[in-house]
């Protein structure tokens, strides 16, 4: 969930380390520490809050030393706190009691307990509450006590640990070297002339170098200056093979581009975004072309059911993708929380499929599922954002979305293109199996290739009304969204955009299931967001209708084809019309624009809600 920064080289390291931790905030923002090392000497400052009070902290200090954190060795830290409350003292990083070790973690030490029980034993005192603070003085322990060298003693002391981690790690002991380690929690580094930059992700250098380095779980390297980098195994100390990869992302991708948030920006990116996810997979010509599922034709042709597992927004279009797979291909679809679907004891066949569908491609739950899957010898396909990611390593075969970086932590573009990605792997298995829905095959791809332009047009026709809900609504304290069919998981994406963003608690239903509880809710001060389509455009009006009787506020997202609305509906929003299958992605602009402006009227920091970050990399 945190996010980590190095660098050693000669560059200035805390102008490096600073700017990475900004690049990396939407992975935690409760505090945010450096440290600096300059041969025998560690500099360290952190505070509790946004990396702009770091910043501020590090000018105020330079201005009575100006020298104060020179050096060209940097670790850095932004958290999303798990162990101890948000402070200046459980900020990272984390110093051990001899100022032997300084270190940066992302992750959760789950016997910290026992090991820190172990180190009091032996003389160890504690400052924080953190469980990085035990880890620190482990290794420590390890050096002053056994008489290990870096590398070693960070090996050695992983090998005491149960949980997850990445971490770097510095040591006036040792001033060329900087040790760095992975388990379930996602390191990359980047490979430049005698130097390194070390990273959760790879927007904080893609300015300074594209090729990189991902660190796999069980890993743990050694760094110095002007020399290769060393990566052994944790376990048993075998020096490991890498490969060095060349990324391709626009650097730009990560900056707001006058947008006044990520978000925004992600939002408006959205045709574009598509179009990318389509790129190489549809033709003009009403072909689908999806090498990933064509190499492995027999895989999908002998498929007893296929399994969606996910987390989040990645969930919702899974749910989706579920209804898309199953009206196309003809074969049973099932949806599950990776989070349940790892801990139940699932049934799984050889001849399973499971998709696992994450936009960082690093979440632990969905991982976690992926790899019991794998033990019970299914067939894993990885849908995901992120290239080089531990979700596109570890499945047998997959595809990208190419959303391209996504830096809101509420998820806008990643949700449709996942959407795009499953609408076209649902068209390629339905060739595979010889389903009847290829009769219509063109009729299916002709949408979805008009689908960008549709899009465009409707970001630029519908924010005046949204906004205009939005002011009406933004003091709301609740919040339902209904639908049918496709469009009942879009109501649950819509209403977890909404309290994501806003704090307004919010419940997304099938239209249905509202007479079986929820209509309980209803009076006029409960607005409803309601999603018709031309097919269930009948029955969810005398849902309506049953709102409207009860004094609710409606408003309703249609499609241009449904020629009747009850009146009394505070608010129309009309989508371009399209096939059942796409109103969800077309839908779910308003809605998104919608969650954005009532959270800017309720003068939030959209891209940083409270209390979550952009990827659950711990449990």
């Amino acid at each position: 969930m945190c996010g980590i920064v190095g660098y050693l080289g000669f560059k200035p390291a805390c102008q490096v380390v600073l700017s990475g931790l900004k690049s990396l905030e939407y992975r935690g923002y409760d505090s945010a520490g450096l440290s600096i090392q300059n041969g025998s000497k560690i500099q360290t400052v952190k505070k509790k809050g946004s990396v702009s009070v770091l910043e501020k902290a590090l000018n105020e200090a330079q201005k009575n030393n100006a020298t104060l954190y020179e050096g060209n060795f940097g670790i850095g830290h932004t958290r999303w706190a798990t162990h101890g409350v948000p402070n200046d003292t459980n900020s990272h990083p984390h110093t051990s009691q001899n100022n032997l070790i300084t270190l940066v973690h992302n992750g959760v030490i789950e016997n910290y307990e026992s090991l820190k029980k172990r180190l009091v034993e032996k003389g160890y005192l504690f400052q924080s509450d953190t469980d990085t603070e035990v880890l620190a003085n482990l290794v420590d322990f390890y050096i002053s006590h056994h008489d290990l060298g870096f590398l070693e003693a960070v090996q050695k002391a992983l090998q005491n640990v149960v949980g997850a981690y990445a971490l770097l790690a510095l040591s006036p002991r040792f001033p060329e070297q900087m040790v760095l380690a992975r388990l379930s929690s996602p390191l990359v580094v980047g490979i430049g002339k005698g130097e390194f930059y070390i990273a959760s992700d790879a927007t904080p250098f893609l300015q300074y170098t594209r090729r990189v380095i991902y660190l796999e779980d069980h890993n743990i390297a050694l760094l110095e200056p002007e020399k290769p980098i060393i990566i052994r195994s944790i376990a048993d100390n075998s020096e490991l093979p890498y490969k060095v990869e060349e990324l391709d992302w626009d650097l730009g991708a990560a900056e707001k581009d006058g947008y006044e948030s990520f978000m925004l920006k992600e939002i408006f990116a959205q045709p574009q975004a598509i179009s990318d996810a389509m790129r190489g997979r549809v033709s003009s010509d009403f072909h689908i072309n999806m090498k990933s599922i064509q190499d492995h034709r027999s895989i999908f042709e002998d498929a007893r059911r296929i399994i969606i597992v996910a987390c989040g927004t990645s969930w919702h279009a899974g749910l989706i993708g579920e209804y898309m797979i199953e009206e196309f291909a003809r074969i049973p679809v099932e949806t599950e929380y990776a989070s349940e679907f790892r801990y139940r004891d699932p049934i799984l066949f050889p001849n399973d499929i499971v998709i696992a569908v994450s936009q960082s491609g690093e979440t632990a739950d969905t991982l976690a599922a992926v790899r019991l899957a794998k033990s019970k010898k299914a067939f894993v396909y990885g849908i995901c954002n992120v290239v080089g990611s531990s979700l596109a390593r570890e499945s047998d075969t997959g595809c990208y979305t190419h959303a391209g970086p996504e830096i809101g932590v509420a998820s806008t573009k990643a949700f449709t293109t996942q959407l795009t990605v499953f609408f076209i792997l649902a068209l390629e298995v339905a060739s595979i199996k010889g389903s009847p829905a290829l009769k219509i095959k063109n009729e299916l791809i002709e949408q979805i290739i008009k689908l960008p332009n549709k899009v465009q047009r409707l970001l630029k026709t519908c924010e005046p009304e949204v906004i205009k809900v939005a002011k009406t609504f933004h003091q709301a304290t609740n919040f339902l969204y209904l639908g049918r069919g496709y469009n009942f998981p879009l109501a649950l994406e819509g209403a977890l955009k909404l309290k994501e963003i806003s704090y307004i608690h919010a419940e997304g239903y099938p239209a249905a299931e509202m007479k079986h509880g929820p209509i309980a809710l209803i009076d006029e001060n409960m607005p409803v967001m309601v999603v018709i389509s031309r097919k269930n455009s009948e029955k969810i009006n005398s849902n309506i209708q049953e709102i409207l009787s009860r004094k609710g506020k409606v408003i309703v997202i249609s499609t241009q084809s449904v020629d009747h609305v009850p009146e009394g509906v505070v608010a129309h929003i009309q989508i371009p019309n399209t096939i059942e299958p796409l109103v969800p992605i077309l839908a779910s602009i308003p809605m998104q624009l919608l969650s954005y402006h009532v959270a800017s009227l309720r003068g939030l920091n959209v891209d940083r809600p409270r209390n979550l970050a952009k990827s659950v990399t711990v449990e």
